[in-house]
């Protein structure tokens, strides 16, 4: 199950994501959406993890908690 989060505090890392998410289960891949000119975090991630039960838990529990003094969305991504 892919899933995004958004409104991410820039200071976040990849590995800060994953920490995150790992309690509810494997998580098979972590991405940050990078901006190209700065390097810097552009608020938002992907985050896959294979059980869906597992990124279903991580959804209900982490959407509009507050990380790093930000309220994140969570919610399963929409392929394009």
């Amino acid at each position: 199950m892919k899933i995004l989060i958004r409104n991410l505090a820039r200071t976040l890392t990849e590995s800060d994501l994953e920490a995150l998410f790992a309690p509810f289960g494997e998580v098979a891949e972590c991405n940050l959406v990078m901006d190209a000119k700065t390097g810097e975090s552009k608020g938002f991630g992907f985050v896959e993890m294979p059980g869906p039960g597992n990124g279903k838990a991580a959804m209900k529990s982490l959407n509009a908690t507050e990380i790093a003094g930000q309220v994140i969305r969570v919610k399963r991504a929409t392929e394009k």
